[in-house]
């Protein structure tokens, strides 16, 4: 167990993007292998969007990451957070800090980027994707990226977290954000035992539907717990879905990268309640 936290206390540049790469290759050749939507679109110019978008995100967060840090550091010295104020077995340790920091550093925001007009606004870049696959995980708007990060930052002091409970969290984040967005088919048994425990493919497709109001359900990331707990988890037939966003259908604005950055700085449209309308 020591050899680990030193490991991730540390983990190499090289290793974490080797972590990236890796899972981004093994979902694609599941999806290859085993599609649940049969691809209909320009493959090659989808997934060379989501790449650059992939790429802000990178250089947002490795911009940022002495604040990570500096952040972890500080929590540790100045015995803050559950994580410090609490002494328990380093495995129990590990699964709250892994769930504190997925509440705050990814349901939370992600809740919030929802329900408050200038953040949905950002946000919706990712839900402007049509075709989601292992490669849309990390479709964000480089302003997103930033509340993101500082929303992670939160999550820091709140769990206590040391440095190796940070890229602990980070890895598997990063590796659950690909899988619960891949493309994949596996046994609708397997998902339903899956997802008592973490966000799958099936729980997380619902979220990509056009239309309220199941755009706003199954925010989670890593646990599907936190859905659970505050009612917005729905299971529904994945084969009736329809990815996208119903105010931004327009494939010359979402399959365009300027326009999309542009996004956030236009007049506002709001998504319209379709619940009385629309059962899946």
């Amino acid at each position: 167990m020591d050899e680990l936290l030193i490991y991730f206390s540390d983990m190499p540049t090289l290793h974490r993007t080797a972590l990236l790469v890796g899972g981004l290759s093994f979902f694609f050749l599941f999806e290859s292998l085993a599609p649940f939507f049969t691809k209909k679109h320009n493959w090659w110019k989808h997934t060379g969007i989501n790449l650059f978008f992939t790429l802000t995100t990178i250089i947002v967060n490795f911009a940022m990451a002495f604040l990570l840090l500096q952040s972890a550091d500080w929590v540790v010295a100045h015995n803050f957070g559950i994580m410090q104020m609490i002494d328990l077995p380093i495995w129990i340790s590990i699964l709250i800090g892994l769930m504190v920091m997925d509440f705050v550093g990814a349901w939370l925001i992600h809740y919030i980027e929802h329900h408050v007009t200038w953040m949905w606004k950002f946000h919706l870049i990712h839900h402007t994707d049509q075709h989601v696959d292992t490669f849309s995980a990390n479709r964000h708007h480089p302003g997103e990226s930033v509340f993101r990060f500082a929303f992670t930052i939160l999550a820091v002091f709140v769990a206590g977290a040391p440095v190796w409970m940070v890229f602990i969290y980070q890895s598997v984040s990063l590796v659950m954000s690909q899988f619960n967005h891949s493309n994949i088919s596996f046994p609708l048994w397997l998902d339903k035992i899956l997802c008592l425990v973490i966000a799958t493919p099936h729980m997380h497709r619902v979220h990509h539907h056009y239309r309220m109001p199941y755009s706003d359900t199954n925010y989670g990331n890593i646990f599907s717990i936190w859905d659970r707990i505050f009612q917005t988890f729905v299971r529904v037939d994945n084969r009736k879905l329809t990815y996208g966003m119903d105010t931004h259908m327009d494939v010359k604005s979402t399959e365009n990268i300027v326009e999309m950055l542009k996004i956030p700085f236009q007049s506002y449209r709001p998504r319209i309640e379709y619940e009385s309308e629309e059962k899946l």
